[in-house]
């Protein structure tokens, strides 16, 4: 038998190490050790991670890389970026939309992240980033899977065509729906709209995610009526509430009742390190509040917890770079999960959970799945979170679509060793 693309002697995510992964039809369709069948391509993966490919849970491709206009972001609050948006949205036009999401599209696959749920603004009765974004999913369906949610941006009650805009995008084709109860006007609007949003959404047999409670008021407890009209309207398992950073406010009581709610509803739970730590606690004098939401007891519950990446130059976020090994990093140091088991949970968090909480349908490493996956130079995936490692290859349905040379340095020391290779620099569990 003849493959088309034959990967020998990886190291995998799980700790199995001389495995070769074959695949054929844009599949996998062997992982085990010693096979010797001929392949159209052979990649040479020794001492190398192979991993399923980086997902991001939550973006916002609409406003990617729009940073500066029209004008910088001076406080660095949310409601300075949902001010400066709300400038935004009345110039922009379908074609930069496009534009600027196809440039991040390409960054992203250069970072091996290969599926990304992005929320669209439906504040905007013209729909233009709605329009953009089914056309851009349309352009990079064949190596990235594009989810788009209908978010109401500007509170599904507080902004007059709001929940007429949200229909519409549905009608569109858009998959997700979306929803800010926290900035709706009052605490009761915020809880009626995630009633009404999770009916739509039972209606058409829809998934829901929802920003919710991203504030630092220990009073914002909007994920607890998500989890109620979860298991009301019985969509336990394809809920997200998204942020959740009100949680790292709240006292620990409340806490202790709040979390085997949203276990028992099967709310999947996305932080945002990089922004959460940015935006929130900005009220705050010292001490300052980290702003991530209670990753560590969400795993002793056993929710299903999801890493975002959020924004990526825009008028939230002036930095990064779509990598989602920064952004394990970040959710690791914020949430002092510092274990090697924390570690490579973080790592979970960037690929296996937020495939989970997509429905991604064939993700994995394993005999059956999309033959999905990436190449990184690392030996383990808490090497690849400390180093950043290189993305070596990044394949799609069994073809290299990007590729990365090793990164190493050359020293011009006398008497020194003439490379150095961070890698190297390894703990003896390797």
């Amino acid at each position: 038998m003849s493959f088309d693309l034959l990967v020998k002697n990886a190291n995998l995510p799980d700790g199995r190490t001389g495995i070769d992964i074959a695949c054929l039809d844009g599949r996998i369709v062997a992982v085990e050790t010693g096979i010797t069948a001929d392949a159209a391509e052979v990649i040479d993966a020794t001492a190398k991670l192979v991993s399923p490919p980086f997902v991001d849970s939550h973006f916002h491709m609409d406003a990617t890389l729009s940073l500066g206009l029209p004008r910088m972001n001076q406080s660095g609050t949310l409601l300075e970026g949902i001010a400066l948006w709300g400038e935004l949205k009345g110039i922009l036009t379908v074609d930069a939309v496009i534009e600027r999401a196809l440039k991040y599209c390409d960054l992203a696959v250069s970072q091996g992240l290969l599926a990304i749920r992005t929320h669209v603004d439906v504040c905007d009765d013209k729909l233009t980033g709605v329009q953009g974004l089914l056309e851009v999913r349309e352009k990079v369906k064949d190596y990235i899977d594009l989810q788009l949610v209908a978010f109401p941006q500007d509170g599904l009650y507080r902004s007059p065509s709001a929940e007429t805009n949200l229909l519409k995008a549905l009608d569109m084709g858009v998959d997700i729906v979306g929803g800010i109860p926290h900035f709706e006007r009052t605490m009761d609007d915020g809880a009626k709209s995630v009633r009404r949003l999770c009916e739509i959404a039972a209606e058409r047999g829809l998934m829901v995610d929802m920003h919710c409670d991203e504030t630092d008021d220990p009073m914002s407890r909007h994920i607890e009526t998500l989890a109620y009209e979860t298991q009301r309207l019985g969509l336990q398992g394809r809920v997200a509430g998204s942020h959740l950073t009100s949680m790292h406010s709240m006292d620990n009581y409340y806490v202790s009742k709040l979390l085997p709610l949203i276990a028992e509803a099967e709310v999947h739970a996305i932080a945002n390190p990089l922004i959460n730590i940015t935006l929130q606690g900005r009220h705050d004098t010292y001490p300052k509040r980290r702003g991530q939401t209670r990753v560590p007891e969400m795993r002793s519950y056993g929710i299903n917890v999801a890493f975002g990446h959020d924004c990526v130059m825009d008028p939230w976020y002036s930095m990064g770079s779509g990598d989602m090994l920064e952004v394990a990093s970040m959710g690791l140091h914020v949430a002092q999960m510092t274990s090697r088991e924390e570690i490579r949970y973080c790592y979970d968090c960037v690929t296996t959970h937020p495939a989970k909480a997509m429905g991604l349908e064939g993700y994995g490493l394993e005999k059956g799945c999309k033959a999905d996956f990436v190449l990184l130079q690392a030996r383990d995936t808490i090497e690849a979170i400390r180093l950043k490692a290189a993305r070596l290859a990044v394949i799609k349905s069994g073809k290299v679509i990007a590729t990365s040379e090793p990164r190493q340095t050359r020293l011009a020391i006398e008497g020194r060793p003439g490379l150095v290779n961070p890698a190297d620099y390894a703990p003896k569990e390797h």
